[in-house]
């Protein structure tokens, strides 16, 4: 089926013969039903998932695997409390995951409604109001002011209509559309009335391309954290697995019960999994996301959150998000013998202000504020002529104090000729409307006359331009302090683009988004400028200067021609690596579609960027969806909003720095957890398994494995509630130091008790049982002692502090712990008060031990100096996460 692309520039009698219809009777009844067939209802096709199949989905994967396979090991052991606990956080982590598939599902659904319901349509030379859905290619539509548009479509007849597509395409004002021009679905007629002819419908429109592209975006979308989970959880499960097979092996070859050294590794087995892991991250990131809410900021995709710490690329909407979304008045230009004032005066009245006209909106407003709006009251007006495609300018007959005048306002070109020569130098007034269409500034000329003369009186011109926020400026340099670059882009032309990134400070490289797809022209333009200095140095005999400035002039006709005519597709043909080189180096694109933008996101997401994108628009949707971060902007349309993962209730690009800030506090979290988990394992696991082995004891029972698994869990959800330092850089997922930090910390661990089991069994030679106690005892004290060391990458003492929350929690548990190991209560040999606090000492020595470790780790890894140069032992950097990535936070 066509798209909108193949009849934009085909004659209208063409269209009517390829579409086989006729503008004075339309299609017949039986046509459109042959066309229903062939094309399909107009409308956006749903194919749902199954609600079983979507459920189901939860259940099945590494992470869920992970969790079920620790569930049957408890049933396996008869472990009915264990197995309890490790359901419930299967199922919250399968509820939680759900809620926010749901979520991003009605992304989809809000486009949907967006398509216009009802059209006057005319069907057997009969006009008659059919459902939008029933619209087919070559069906006659009549579009009147307030109609949404039903199908992308050519207009035949008619003046002139206003609309508004800013929703679709981005510009910042409605368009003005005339006989021979193309429309888009679901965009608005704001003035006028037209008829025209459907030539795409559904997904073929340009609105049903965004669709696709939300979709694709869809499942496409990744997620580091789901990838750090698995990584981690595969990582914990096989060297737990290989470790333990070990250990069987042993026990087995030495005659071990086979039945009791099961079910000891099965308790094993189970407490080393990190059942954990999904359900803590996912409590912290959702307390944070709570706290952003109280920001102004409602988090959609509780992974965002953590993919927001790692943004360093922030591609960002102008319109509304950039700017005020409101059109404001610059520094008039007015004539000899007229001021600001006189300007202003006669542009309202050649206005009406009840017509909210966006660009007339401005001009009553800066005379409200400068004390003259009700001189423009005491005049009446008589007649007034409203502004249309082929006039170019409003009209109105006024009379003020008695006396009527002409007044008109409108396109500065045809302003300028309508007036007396000889009252001003029309070469300066021509110069100035190219300097403010240099800045990207919409134009008003304003004259006015008496009835009785032919020539009007020259006053002025209006530049108008959607200013800046007040806060865009301080929150692109707060931005780049943290080390994200913001990238302008945006559906305005390239001049509005370059003025609002001069006065934001943004950079001055902002390309045409022609130049990703291959329609630029900065070449042709480049050789027009070298031939014609050539030429008119060897024929006309100029000097090289007075020929480059003439070339100049002559280069810059050229491009405005060439901005109108159409090039061949791929004129200039790059290379996918140039590509992403340009666009890592811009600054911002203007000109830019919504399938530009989901591009640009898609090629820094291939260079390695955690991309971010803000917009309010449906033309915004899919880029937003496909960024690691979509960030829906305040008063964003119900598709960006639903699109997005992130969505603001404040206006200006300061929240979103705020929320960077809070994101990379949460991220700090969530990885000083994730450390503590796998050294705990290590540490664990390593022991048993080694003291079985090598000493042929088992240094704890199969419940002292149970309880220490509760106690170290359970009170670690208060990590959520830390102080955690804020990265100045963007920070994301290095399993490589994270691996390599926990596996250091682990052999601490192991190597603090095998120590004690020596000093028990070798020189106080206490018996076993009570061996045990002691070294459950040492397990809960020093377990918790692990996040103090991870919480910071620097020493313990230095800030922030923790939490006090986390501070009761973790040391509660400790001295839980040491109350159950002193007194026993008949599940475990008492230790007394004694053992007890030889122990606390014991753990505090090797916790400042332990400190030091990470430190010394932390230099080496830092310093490139580590014993796992980069180049070495591949296997290994693989298995442990990839490639040396060094963390940004410090």
């Amino acid at each position: 089926m066509a798209t909108i692309d193949e009849f934009k520039d085909k004659p209208i009698d063409e269209v009517i013969k390829e579409l086989q219809t006729d503008l004075n009777k339309g299609l017949s009844e039986e046509e459109v039903k042959e066309r229903l067939k062939k094309y399909g209802l107009n409308e956006i096709p749903e194919k749902e998932e199954p609600l079983w199949h979507r459920i189901f989905r939860r259940f099945w994967g590494p992470i869920p695997w992970m969790i079920e396979i620790a569930a049957i090991l408890s049933a396996a052991v008869q472990k009915w409390e264990d197995f309890t606990i490790i359901m419930i956080l299967l199922f919250v982590n399968a509820g939680v995951d759900f809620w926010q598939e749901h979520k991003a599902l009605s992304a989809l659904k809000v486009l949907k409604e967006k398509l216009a319901k009802k059209s006057i349509v005319l069907r057997d030379g009969v006009w008659k109001e059919v459902d939008a859905r029933y619209i087919v290619p070559g069906d006659i539509i009549k579009l009147k002011i307030g109609d949404i548009i039903p199908a992308d479509v050519k207009l035949v007849q008619g003046d002139f209509i206003l609309v508004d597509q800013s929703a679709l395409t981005g510009e910042s004002l409605p368009v003005t559309k005339k006989v021979g021009d193309i429309a888009y679905a679901n965009s608005i007629v704001k003035q006028g009335e037209m008829i025209a002819v459907a030539v795409a419908t559904g997904l073929n429109t340009y609105f049903g391309k965004t669709v696709k592209l939300v979709a694709k975006a869809e499942r496409e979308q990744r997620s580091h954290f789901q990838e750090m989970v698995i990584k981690v959880g595969n990582f914990l499960i096989v060297l737990t697995l290989i470790i333990v097979a070990l250990m069987i092996l042993f026990e087995l070859n030495r005659g071990a019960d086979w039945k009791e050294l099961l079910r000891f590794a099965l308790v094993l087995t189970v407490a080393s999994i990190p059942v954990a892991l999904p359900a803590v991250l996912t409590v912290t990131m959702a307390i944070g996301a709570l706290y952003l809410a109280k920001r102004q900021v409602i988090v959609s995709r509780l992974a965002s959150i953590e993919e927001l710490a790692g943004v360093d690329v922030l591609c960002s909407d102008k319109t509304g998000t950039l700017t005020k979304n409101q059109m404001t008045i610059s520094v008039p230009f007015t004539v000899d013998g007229y001021k600001s004032e006189d300007l202003m005066f006669y542009a309202a009245l050649a206005s009406k202000e009840e017509n909210k006209d966006p660009i007339e909106i401005p001009i009553f407003e800066w005379l409200k504020k400068h004390g003259l709006y009700e001189k423009t009251r005491q005049c009446i007006q008589k007649k007034f002529i409203p502004f249309d495609p082929v006039r170019k300018r409003t009209e109105a007959l006024v009379e003020c104090d008695g006396k009527e005048i002409v007044v008109t306002k409108g396109a500065p070109q045809v302003i300028i000729e309508l007036c007396d020569s000889s009252e001003f130098d029309k070469n300066v007034a021509y110069q100035r409307v190219e300097e403010f269409a240099e800045n990207g500034f919409r134009t008003l000329g304003v004259a006015f006359k008496n009835p009785d003369e032919e020539k009007f009186h020259f006053v002025g011109l209006i530049p108008l331009f959607d200013p800046p926020r007040e806060d865009s400026k301080p929150a692109i340099q707060e931005a780049r302090k943290y080390g994200v670059e913001v990238k302008m882009v945006t559906g305005d032309n390239i001049a509005v683009a370059r003025y609002i990134a001069k006065l934001l400070g943004i950079g001055d490289k902002i390309y045409s988004a022609r130049e990703l797809r291959g329609e630029t022209y900065e070449e042709y333009v480049i050789l027009a400028q070298v031939i014609t200095k050539a030429l008119l140095q060897v024929e006309e005999g100029l000097s090289p200067e007075e020929a480059e400035k003439k070339a100049k002039k002559i280069a810059k006709l050229v491009e405005k021609e060439l901005e109108g005519a159409k090039l061949p597709k791929g004129a200039v043909k790059r290379h996918e690596s140039e590509i992403i080189r340009i666009i890592e180096e811009a600054n911002g694109f203007a000109e830019v579609f919504p399938e530009d933008k989901y591009f640009i996101v898609d090629k820094l997401q291939k260079a390695d960027h955690i991309v971010g994108m803000t917009g309010d628009g449906v033309n915004d949707a899919p880029a937003l969806r496909k960024a690691d971060a979509g960030i829906a902007v305040s008063n964003a349309t119900d598709a960006a909003r639903a699109a997005a993962d992130l969505v603001l209730l404040a206006p200006g690009l300061m929240v979103i720095i705020k929320a960077i800030e809070i994101a990379r506090q949460i991220f700090g979290r969530m990885e000083a957890y994730t450390i503590y988990r796998i050294a705990e394992t290590i540490r664990v696991v390593f022991f048993m398994a080694l003291s079985i082995m090598i000493f042929q004891f088992y240094p704890v029972t199969a419940l002292m494995i149970i309880l220490l698994a509760l106690l170290n869990d359970i009170p670690i959800l208060s990590i959520a509630y830390d102080n955690a330092k804020i990265s100045p850089k963007p920070v994301r997922w290095d399993m490589y130091e994270i691996n390599i930090m926990a596996f250091w910390l682990g052999v601490a661990g192991v190597i603090s008790s095998f120590t004690l089991y020596v000093l028990l069994e070798e020189y106080w030679k206490l018996p076993q049982d009570l061996i045990q106690s002691i070294i459950f005892t040492k397990l809960v004290v020093a377990g918790h002692g692990t996040i103090y060391n991870t919480r910071v990458k620097d020493w313990f003492w230095k800030k922030p502090w923790p939490s006090p929350i986390l501070w009761i929690a973790t040391f509660g548990t400790r001295i839980l712990g040491t109350i159950i190991a002193v007194y026993g209560f008949g599940l475990i040999t008492p230790v007394g008060w004694g053992w007890a606090l030889f122990i606390w000492g014991y753990a505090m020595v090797w916790f400042l031990f332990n400190d030091a470790v990470k430190m010394a780790i932390l230099k080496m890894y830092w310093s490139k100096k580590f014993f796992f140069a980069p180049g070495h032992f591949t296997w290994l950097k693989k298995e442990l996460g990839g490639e040396i990535k060094h963390s940004e936070q410090r």
